[in-house]
């Protein structure tokens, strides 16, 4: 609960790595630690789901309460209206009894009367449903409801009324947890039908997918993907981290995030430099695409840097320097510039939940922005006939489509080999279909 008063201080900017706090702790039960991540997890991703039912069960604006006394509301009301894990009466008590303790001793009888409502509100024991069918509400033959919630498995959670908005649009927005921007942002330009299910896609539990196109042998506790060179990984995490550790020629990787690279593998540069790396998913996928190429790694991020050192320490062909570094060591030499920018995430809300509360017109702008910069930055490094492989895990115009007509209007670059996958599956679709979005394009000097 304190993790989720952070969040509710610092939204709409929430902070990711936020429960690498409590996974620290060594007081916590491997039972307590799950049911931990399941709370924190339900309100991040639907906490504007969660906020509009606790607004209609206040006589204040919910985002006038202290951050304290938000964080205890949202565990609770998470754990009423989205979990099933622990009894309604026990989720009130501790939240009320956290509340008297943490916040104030008055607090409890805030929390008590407004949990005891949502409680009325998200009655305990009604049955899930399956019906309506996801799929009918995204193409638009059966309609959002206004007495249900969707949920990340595909099931709908009963209100006691209809208590959704009426506005279709608004009832999509608060049902999926989505800024209204955003929706109508997707309705004007794909379609209600399309913003329908992106949203509902950013709902979806997404599965573990492994690239596995480079690699030697079978993969044990995996499923085979619709798409080539991908499997699905069905054990717990425990087995996966050690599968990790002792498979060189095997990473999680979604087929969108792979796509950009495999789009250009016919290509043979001699040095590859990854100005965005992250924490070294593309990196280790260029390695592995480019078998004879050299590949420089840098991030502007320190926690990723570090990262990146760690993946990489030992490795024969992937060196790992700061940024300043790798830029001034590289000038003129680059074949191949990757750059896989910071962007809006829209591409894969469902692994970034956190991101959508980010979503609107001057946040694009900024991010745009920063895309230029780093895209003009990353020029000099080329050698003669180099190229720029731009990449995205959004899908707005003006982060992707929007970049490549920047860069050839002000930079002389011809856009080549352009790609744009939207997200695909629907909460409680099979795993081997879900796929995130993206977009990658490669740039050659006109």
């Amino acid at each position: 609960m304190r993790t989720l008063a952070r969040q509710a201080r610092l939204y709409p900017e929430l902070d990711p790595h936020a429960m690498e706090v409590v996974d620290a702790r060594a007081d916590l039960s491997p039972v307590d630690l799950a049911l931990a991540h399941a709370i924190h997890d339900a309100a991040v991703r639907r906490f504007l789901t969660l906020r509009f039912l606790l607004q209609a069960c206040l006589t204040q604006p919910f985002d006038d309460l202290e951050a304290r006394v938000r964080g205890v509301l949202l565990a609770g009301a998470a754990q009423l209206a989205l979990l099933d894990r622990v009894p309604a009466h026990a989720a009130i008590n501790h939240a009320v009894e956290w509340a008297k303790v943490v916040v104030r001793p008055g607090a409890g009888a805030l929390v008590n009367a407004v949990l005891r409502k949502v409680a009325q509100l998200a009655p305990e024991g009604a049955p899930r449903a399956a019906e309506p069918q996801l799929g009918a509400v995204a193409d638009g033959r059966a309609d959002l409801p206004r007495d249900r919630l969707p949920l990340g498995d595909g099931l709908w959670r009963a209100l006691a009324a209809p208590l959704l908005p009426e506005d279709a649009a608004e009832r999509l927005a608060v049902s999926t947890s989505l800024p209204r921007w955003l929706v109508d942002r997707w309705t004007a330009r794909l379609g209600a039908p399309a913003a329908r299910a992106l949203a509902l896609h950013a709902l979806a539990d997404p599965p573990v997918v492994l690239n596995t196109a480079h690699a030697g042998a079978p993969v044990r506790g995996a499923s085979p993907h619709e798409e080539h060179g991908r499997a699905v990984f069905e054990g717990a995490r425990h087995e996966l981290v050690a599968l990790l550790r002792s498979r060189a020629d095997v990473w999680v990787q979604d087929a969108a995030s792979a796509g950009a690279v495999e789009s250009i593998a016919d290509l043979r540069p001699a040095l590859v430099i990854d100005l965005c790396a992250g924490r070294g998913t593309k990196t280790r996928q260029l390695a592995a695409a480019f078998p004879d190429a050299r590949v420089c790694a840098t991030d502007a991020d320190e926690r990723r840097l570090n990262a990146l050192r760690s993946a990489f320490e030992g490795h024969g062909r992937v060196s790992v320097a700061g940024v300043r570094a790798t830029i001034r060591a590289n000038i003129g030499k680059a074949d191949l510039v990757l750059l896989d920018v910071p962007c809006s995430n829209s591409g894969v809300l469902a692994r970034r939940p956190e991101a959508r509360y980010r979503a609107d017109a001057a946040h694009l702008r900024s991010l745009v922005d920063v895309q230029r910069q780093i895209v003009a930055d990353s020029i000099p490094l080329l050698a003669e006939g180099g190229r720029i492989l731009y990449s995205t895990c959004s899908i707005e115009p003006e982060e992707n489509h929007g970049m490549a007509e920047w860069a050839a209007k002000w930079h002389g670059f011809v856009p080549r080999r352009e790609r744009l996958e939207l997200p695909r599956g629907l909460p409680g679709g099979p795993a081997s279909h879900y796929r995130d979005g993206g977009y990658s394009v490669l740039l050659e000097r006109g």
